[in-house]
């Protein structure tokens, strides 16, 4: 069990902690620019090779740091003091009776392993991810143990080149499909003005929207643009790029096999 004071979020501090956790993702993306070197040919062309820097860079990120996540929730906790009206709902963890274990509190900002306070330097700017958020965590298994897989198996296909084009396109297209749906947006009102924020897709964010952004720290500057906007539309525009690259290919495909066009015919864009 690991135990630590949970972090104030009501202001910016750039600490050892945020520029780990900044270097973690920039290390990330450096170990996928070198597999690319040393796992695609030289003769890779420029839109393979960042194919496969994106899908390794996704598989890294879901399989260190969101897995990380995921321990976190599930051992790492503090005991809760009960109340002398216990089990009166405001004795229990935020989060309810989490794994049958109703006086423990789990997730990251109860941590004090370096990746739990990289995901409590996160939960400065959305709470939810220093705790045990139920909806969540759900997702997250499936990311973690799905789509984490399939980005792997992605870079496999890419790897092999000619001959697999079908099958690489096809997955390709799920697993972006999957990013953009298991993810969240939110609206957040500052100023009277909508602020329209897309963090990992649909899924994850709709109950937080619903409920008015309550969890969220849009009040700064670095939380908002550098956390929540510039790190998390990645995962929407690089996931639209594939599924434009993947229907301009299937549509090629198909053209060729109905004899609409030559088989020496190239997609033209």
């Amino acid at each position: 069990m690991e135990t630590s004071s949970i972090p104030n979020s009501s202001s910016i501090v750039i600490d050892r902690t945020t520029i780990f956790s900044l270097l973690s993702v920039l290390l990330i993306l450096v170990s996928a620019y070198l597999l690319s070197h040393r796992l695609l040919p030289s003769t890779t062309t420029t839109k393979s090779r960042l194919l496969f820097v994106w899908h390794a860079f996704d598989a890294l990120i879901h399989f260190f740091l969101e897995g990380s996540f995921l321990y976190n929730c599930f051992f790492t906790y503090s005991t809760i003091s009960h109340t002398s009206d216990y089990p009166h709902p405001a004795s229990l963890p935020a989060v309810g009776s989490f794994l049958g274990y109703s006086d423990r509190s789990y997730g990251s900002a109860h941590g004090t392993n370096p990746f739990a306070k990289l995901w409590q330097e996160y939960a400065k700017a959305d709470k939810r991810w220093g705790e045990a958020d139920l909806t969540i965590i759900s997702l997250e298994l499936l990311t973690v143990f799905g789509a984490g897989p399939l980005a792997v198996w992605v870079c496999e296909l890419l790897r092999r080149g000619k001959g697999e084009e079908a099958r690489l396109w096809f997955w390709a297209s799920v697993l972006a499909t999957g990013e953009l749906y298991g993810g969240e947006w939110f609206i957040d009102f500052i100023f009277a003005k909508v602020i329209l924020i897309h963090r990992q897709g649909f899924m994850t964010f709709a109950p937080e929207w619903l409920s008015g952004s309550v969890n969220l720290d849009t009040s700064n500057a670095m939380y908002l643009y550098v956390y929540l906007v510039f790190f998390n539309m990645l995962w929407v525009v690089i996931p639209l790029w594939v599924l434009y690259e993947a229907y301009g290919n299937i549509t090629l495909a198909f053209a060729r096999a109905s004899g609409a066009i030559s088989p020496e015919s190239k997609k033209k864009r």
